[in-house]
C-alpha cells in the first residue's frame, strides 16, 4: 500500500512538474518576413558588396577614406538613403560603359549627398 501511495506521489510530483514548465516556457511565433525590410536589407547588402570591391576599395583608400569608414557610412544610413543609392547604381548603363574612377566618384557623390542631407 505504501508503495502504491510513494508511486501515485512521485506521478503527481512530475505530471505538476510538467505542467509547471510548459507554463513557465514561452511560446514562439510563427510570422511572414516583411518584403520591405528583406528588401531594405539586400539594398544595403549590395551597396556593402560594391564598396568590397578591390579596385573601389584601393581607390576609397587612395583618397584618404578607409572603406571601413565607407560601410560605416553606409551602416549609418536609414533604409530610404540607402534606396536611393541603390536606385541610383541600377541606373547607371551595364557593360562596362563607366570605369572604376567614374564608379567610385558616383558612388562617393551620392554617399556624401546624403550624409550632408
Amino acid at each position: 500500500m505504501t508503495n502504491t501511495r510513494n508511486t501515485l506521489l512521485h506521478i503527481s510530483l512530475a505530471v505538476a512538474l510538467g505542467v509547471s514548465l510548459a507554463l513557465i516556457t514561452p511560446r514562439g511565433y510563427a510570422g511572414l518576413i516583411d518584403s520591405d525590410a528583406a528588401q531594405a536589407a539586400s539594398e544595403r547588402h549590395r551597396v556593402k558588396a560594391m564598396l568590397e570591391r578591390p579596385e573601389l576599395a584601393q581607390a576609397l583608400e587612395n583618397m584618404g577614406l578607409p572603406p571601413r569608414d565607407a560601410q560605416a557610412r553606409v551602416d549609418a544610413m536609414n533604409d530610404v538613403e540607402v534606396a536611393q543609392l541603390a536606385g541610383k547604381l541600377d541606373l547607371v548603363p551595364a557593360g562596362g560603359a563607366l570605369t572604376t574612377q567614374e564608379w567610385l566618384l558616383v558612388i562617393i557623390a551620392i554617399l556624401l549627398l546624403i550624409i550632408v542631407l
